[in-house]
C-alpha cells in the first residue's frame, strides 16, 4: 500500500505523525508528509487509523 499527503491542506495538527510516527512525521514547515512508501505490511492497520482520524481527510492510501 502507498501512502501520501496532500501537503496543501494539511493543518499541522500532528495526529497522523502521532498515531502511526513510522510512517508520518511532521516536516520542518509544520505539515505532515510521509516517511514509508510503500507501507510495510506492520504498519498498515496504524497508517489506516491516522488516516480514518485526519481531520481535514488530507491522507490518501492506496492498495
Amino acid at each position: 500500500m502507498k501512502a501520501s499527503i496532500d501537503r496543501s491542506g494539511c493543518i499541522g495538527c500532528t495526529l497522523c505523525a502521532t498515531v502511526c510516527p513510522e510512517v508520518f512525521f511532521m516536516a520542518d514547515d509544520g505539515k505532515a508528509d510521509v516517511s514509508q512508501t510503500p507501507v510495510p505490511e506492520a504498519l498498515q492497520e496504524s497508517a489506516q487509523n491516522a488516516r480514518s482520524q485526519c481531520p481535514v481527510s488530507v491522507i490518501d492510501i492506496e492498495e
